[in-house]
């Protein structure tokens, strides 16, 4: 499952912010803002993305660098909130 979830992050991230350009290395661990990837508007797409493709519910709280940083935390984000949906 994680890999489905890295696999539809990573192709968000480089349709969105990358453009389509797959020649960009996009490591699991790299920051998205310190990369400059993603900035301020491109966060609440991001957020948009995983609660629409991944039916997860954000609040304001979660809308943090430690949950949206990087592919990898993002990943293991979605995985915490569908297993507390799963177990709801």
């Amino acid at each position: 499952m994680s890999d489905e979830i890295s696999s539809r992050v990573k192709a968000f991230i480089v349709e969105n912010f990358l453009f389509g350009d797959t020649s960009y290395e996009l490591a699991e661990t790299a920051s998205l803002i310190d990369n400059d990837i993603i900035d301020s508007t491109g966060v609440l797409e991001l957020v948009a993305f995983i609660e629409d493709d991944f039916a997860v519910t954000m609040a304001d709280a979660d809308i943090v660098p430690a949950n949206l940083d990087s592919v990898e935390r993002i990943v293991s984000f979605i995985k915490q909130k569908t297993r507390q949906s799963e177990s709801a």
